[in-house]
Formats: C-alpha cells, structure tokens, sequence
C-alpha cells in the first residue's frame, strides 16, 4: 500500500473531508504519483510566523525521528563532491539567527520539536530523491521547485526553512535561488540586502554566475537573490538563458542541493516552464484557504516526468497523518 493509500485509509474513518483530502483522493483516483505531508504554520504577514499546533504539543525523541526512510538517504561520504568554488562573491550576507528564530524558522539544529520533525521527514524524502536510485534515472533530481497555485500560501517559508533544515543538519551545500522575480521574498525575510541576483545574470549585465551566488554567515548556506526589477522579469524565467543557467548548476553543483522558490503557478504562466528544468516540485497549499480547483489546475500544470511532492501547509487537524509525510517519485 503506498504513503497516500495509507493517509486516505486513515482519513476515511473521519465524516468529513478537507480540501487536501479531496484533492489527494482525486489525485489517487487519477493514477496520480502525487503524495503529500503536513507542516504545522500559522503566518500573520504571508510566508513567516509558524505556530506550535495546539492539538498536539508531543516533540518526538530523537530515537523516534529516526525512522527507515532515513537510512535511505545517502550518507555524504557516497555522494560525489565536485571542485569548483561556491562564489567569486567576496559579500557575505548576514542572517540575523536569533531573529530568524523568533520569527519562526529553523535555525537551531539542536531543538526538537512537531515543526522541526516534520521539515526533517520532508527534508529526507528530498535528499532520498536527489541522491538515492532514482539518481539515477531522473534528470536534475538535486535540484528542486517549490511553488504554490496562488500567493500568500506558505511556498517561501517552505523553501527557506527546507535549505535551513538541510544546511544546517547534513554535510553538503544548499543553494536557495529566488525565482519569483515578480514578488522577490528570500532576502526580504531573511533581513538581508544584495546588489546583483537571477535577473541581472539572465539580462547579461553579469556574466559570471558564480558572483551572483552569496555566501552566508550559515556555513552551506548560499543564495541566489532575485536581483533588479525589469520589465521583462517574468519572460526571462522562460528564456533559453535561464534554462543554460539551471543546466550548468546541476552538472556544476551535483553534490549540491538547489532548491528555486519560484512563483505561484497560476496567473504567471513562466513558471510551468520552470516545472521541465528541476527534478523535483513540491506544490505548498493552505489548509481552509487553498481553493480545490485553484489545487487541481495547479497540479495539472506540474511536470509529470518529474518527482511531485504535495505539502499541506498551516494543518490543524491532520495530526494523525504525521508520518504518512510523502515526497516521492514514481514513473507514471
């Protein structure tokens, strides 16, 4: 029985149906490999402040944590490591960690608690897909797109807490790229500013790539800002330029992992085009917000040779599908 068997096997018990359940039961009716998991967050301005659920306050044990899907992932050791330099950007970007922290992210990797369990479970699924078997046989499975049907449901606060969580917890390289170049968020809250980004090197104004890379003051933590506005923003994610650029990292940077916090999929429509050049797509939707249709039409712009992962965001009530937090690939 596969992970969204499961989860719906668990949920039919219940009268009622969210809207993440209803879509996944679609999804499952399909054929679709989509599967899907829960992070507990509450947010008062968009993608930043999580809460602890209030249904369940029990922290798992680290011996609970460590489940089999974690002797999956790949030790750093097996994982190939390439020689070429992070950045010939001598910036640093400062994160301010304690601030970081109050505002709910994942800074400290030796706290234990429901929020920082669940990104690991998510985090284990990502590295198990990028650097297990399935290597192998998916194109650019290192690099990774998160994306949401609309604005303002989570996708940001899920892209930077994933590169924190892998960053700063497993011995390789996270490179965070922000590619919603409409409504650029990474530095905004990471309290951090930058002279260039994506859009200067994909308008030519630079031509190195590795000197719109930042180092940060999170040792394997680099980012990618997304630059200058221009008027040609949402175009240029479509251009042969960005898909050179996405390439190059992959073959570049395999050890690595390059996560692009891309822009809503519905109403842009240059981010379906992104969907082809990642390996992986993790779709963030918002419990009592997200809208079933607005779910359905974004995943039917998802790339279906690609890994697919479904994150139910601000959960309440699905306590009892942690767990069941699935982030795999399946040939369709």
């Amino acid at each position: 029985m596969s992970i969204i068997e499961k989860a719906l096997a668990k949920k039919q018990q219940q009268p009622t149906q969210s809207l993440p359940e209803r879509a996944t039961e679609k999804l499952a009716e399909k054929g679709s490999q989509t599967t899907i998991g829960t992070t507990n967050k509450a947010s008062q301005k968009g993608d930043a402040i999580p809460v602890q659920n209030s249904t369940n306050t029990t922290t798992p044990s680290p011996e609970a944590s460590k489940s089999s899907l974690e002797k999956d992932v790949p030790s750093p050791e097996k994982i190939v490591k390439n020689d070429f330099p992070d950045s010939t950007n001598d910036k640093v970007l400062k994160l301010n960690i304690e601030g970081l922290k109050q505002r709910g992210f994942l800074v400290d990797p030796n706290e234990r608690s429901q929020l920082h369990e669940e990104f690991r479970f998510v985090k284990r699924r990502i590295l198990k897909t990028a650097f297990g078997p399935l290597n192998d046989t998916l194109e650019h499975s290192n690099l990774i797109l998160v994306t949401s049907s609309r604005t303002n449901e989570g996708k940001t606060y899920n892209a930077i807490n994933l590169a924190l969580s892998i960053a700063m917890e497993q011995d390789k390289t996270v490179l965070l790229i922000d590619a919603d170049v409409l409504k650029p968020s990474i530095c905004k809250e990471l309290e951090v500013e930058a002279e260039v980004g994506l859009v200067d090197y994909l308008l030519g104004q630079t031509s190195d790539l590795q000197g719109i890379i930042y180092n940060t003051n999170v040792p394997n933590l680099r980012i990618i800002p997304a630059g200058a506005r221009h008027h040609l923003t949402s175009e240029l994610l479509a251009s042969t330029k960005m898909a050179e650029m996405t390439k190059e990292l992959a073959n570049r940077y395999s050890d690595r992992i390059i996560l692009f916090d891309a822009p809503p999929l519905l109403g842009i429509n240059e981010t379906q085009a992104l969907t082809s050049l990642v390996g992986q797509q993790i779709l963030v939707v918002e419990e009592n917000k997200t809208q079933l249709s607005s779910l359905e039409n974004a995943i039917s712009l998802l790339n279906k040779d690609r890994a697919i992962g479904l994150v139910l965001n601000k959960t309440v009530q699905h306590r009892n599908l942690y767990g069941q937090y699935g982030y795999q690939y399946v040939e369709y």
